[in-house]
């Protein structure tokens, strides 16, 4: 059965008509949705390419299997690791509340950032207002070269200040 063409212009090419096949009503409403003004080509093989990509693919599984081989030797060390500092740890019930504290915590911000993400206007301040934070951190901290070294020194102090290191 021949299928009957459609002669289409495009906006850039106002002179050149293109031929289309005309498609079904159900097809041409999927078209539509791709907003595409050529029909959907597979793309070319070649045999070559295919002779290529088939030995990339098997070196890429031997690479594979030898770093699941070096992954399972680390996490054996790693549950090791882990299995000695717990028992180690005097406290066990501190370490399930600072966890569980730590979950509601999340779970509490992404409640938080989910309410103000829902008021219309308010994401878009606070974009606005995180870019002109970002543009007064910069100017401030970023832009001079004295005013980094200051940046420099104040992550120092604020790092001994953590670790306890004075």
């Amino acid at each position: 059965m021949a299928m009957p063409y459609v002669a289409v212009a495009s906006s850039s090419m106002a002179a050149t008509p293109v031929l289309m096949p005309r498609l079904p009503a159900t097809a041409a409403a999927n078209a539509a949705t791709r907003c595409s003004a050529l029909p959907y080509l597979p793309p070319r093989l070649s045999s070559s390419s295919n002779h290529f990509s088939g030995s990339r693919r098997f070196s890429s599984l031997q690479v594979r299997a030898s770093s699941s081989e070096e992954t399972s030797l680390n996490t054996e060390e790693l549950f090791t690791d882990l299995k000695a500092k717990w028992d180690a740890l005097e406290n066990k019930s501190t370490v399930f509340l600072y966890g569980g504290g730590a979950i509601v915590a999340v779970w509490l911000s992404s409640v938080v950032v989910g309410a103000v993400n829902s008021v219309p206007l308010l994401p878009k301040i606070m974009e606005l207002v995180g870019l002109g934070y970002t543009a007064w951190f910069v100017y401030r901290y970023i832009l001079f070269k004295s005013n980094r070294k200051e940046l420099a020194t104040d992550i120092e102090a604020l790092k001994k200040k953590v670790t306890g290191a004075e």
